[in-house]
């Protein structure tokens, strides 16, 4: 079984850290600033509320006085997602183990898989075992790189077991259950859906008026998200005489071997009805433009937070029935669910949310009411910082 922090109400007030302690710190290392920002903001808003000074250590880009803005420490490593090399790591990880030492944190936050793997270790050369801090270690997902590529795999493995008896989190039941698989304890696990969506900031908008039926695909333009498969089902419905157009909305990922190129990415868009955006900075443009959300991933995802701003804005969604995203796309509930790469049923989903609006806005209100209810960032913020004081109150109470 998961363990699972209580789901506090989206308005409940975050709880303060144990005290008798002094101010407690708490370190993210995350590999890329702008993920921090994306994905990490509101608990670390919520733990620097209840009294924790937060640390943020992760390769930075632009978003620099993003994070020094809300009052947290930035402290810049030499890394990035992929593609250090050897020499590269090493030298990420003698900065890591530094850091460490300097800022002697009460808790790790450790994000992804990278920084599983590094922090754990860094953690391990850093401290005696009993001057440890505590390590939470959040899984984003075992998706395409666990099923493709088994050193992914052994990776996490090695770095969950670095952590020694630290927690992790997890997005979703089945990540929960491949991690006891891989001989993670239950009782280290806890399950909390995602990183939140702000449902002040992504609010229902009124469907696009028009004959045409714009469907939106919001994501980084990798082949796992299934981006040719968008584009083949829209291909097949316009061929079919349907009044659909697709919008690709994100960026190609240099760093990520799954990544389309620019140069497919246009090709696409040179098509009848498919129109690539690159990066958006406001999402809700995309909403505002299209009726339907599609996320056609070919293997798991954590949760995914394209999915979750579009329910937040009151859209239907189209998503294959993978972990993650029936987490909140629920087959005839919020959206509907078609198997991986099946491109004649996404089509066939697709056509049936085109050509029924009242159906189109039923699931609409129903995603828009789940995002209120159990995916508002209060409600995982609240969470998050309940685990970390949960961990706190152990660590003092251990030494």
């Amino acid at each position: 079984m998961l363990l699972s922090p209580a789901a506090p109400r989206a308005d409940a007030a975050p709880a303060a850290p144990p005290i008798g302690g002094g101010r407690p710190k708490l370190l993210f290392l995350v590999t890329e600033d702008w993920y921090f920002c994306s994905h990490r903001l509101p608990a670390a808003r919520a733990a620097r509320d209840a009294g924790f000074e937060v640390v943020v250590a992760t390769r930075v880009r632009a978003h620099a006085e993003t994070i020094r803005d809300e009052g947290f420490a930035l402290r810049p490593l030499p890394w990035r997602r992929r593609g250090d090399g050897p020499f590269g790591g090493l030298r990420a990880l003698a900065a890591i183990v530094r850091l460490y030492r300097a800022e002697r944190p009460d808790i790790l936050h450790h994000v992804a898989l990278k920084p599983v793997l590094f922090g754990g270790l860094a953690a391990r050369l850093a401290f005696a075992r009993h001057g440890r801090p505590a390590v939470l270690a959040a899984v984003m997902g075992m998706g395409s790189g666990f099923a493709g590529r088994g050193w992914t795999r052994h990776a996490l493995a090695l770095g969950l077991r670095l952590a020694g008896g630290g927690r992790v989190i997890v997005q979703n039941p089945e990540d929960g259950a491949a991690l006891g698989r891989l001989g993670v304890a239950p009782e280290r696990i806890a399950l909390i859906r995602g990183s939140g969506v702000d449902t002040g900031h992504f609010i229902p908008a009124p469907e696009p008026p028009g004959p045409t039926i714009a469907l939106a695909l919001v994501a980084r333009m990798l082949r796992s998200k299934g981006v040719l498969d968008a584009a083949a089902a829209v291909r097949r419905l316009r061929g079919e005489g349907h009044a659909v157009e697709l919008l690709l909305a994100g960026p190609a990922d240099p760093d990520n071997p799954d990544s389309l190129d620019e140069p497919t990415l246009r090709a696409l868009a040179a098509e009848p009805g498919i129109e690539w955006l690159g990066p958006v900075a406001d999402v809700r443009e995309v909403w505002a433009r299209a009726a339907i959300a599609l996320l056609p991933s070919t293997y798991g995802e954590g949760l995914p937070k394209a999915l979750l701003e579009a329910a937040a804005c009151g859209r239907p969604m189209v998503a294959t029935d993978t972990p993650g995203c029936r987490e909140i796309a629920r087959d005839g509930e919020t959206g509907l669910l078609v198997p991986a790469a099946d491109v004649a049923a996404l089509a066939a989903a697709i056509a049936a949310l085109a050509r029924d609006p009242a159906r189109r806005q039923a699931l609409g209100r129903a995603a828009r009411s789940l995002a209120e209810r159990d995916f508002a960032e209060p409600v995982i913020a609240a969470q998050t910082l309940a685990l970390y004081c949960t961990m706190l109150a152990e660590k003092r109470g251990s030494a």
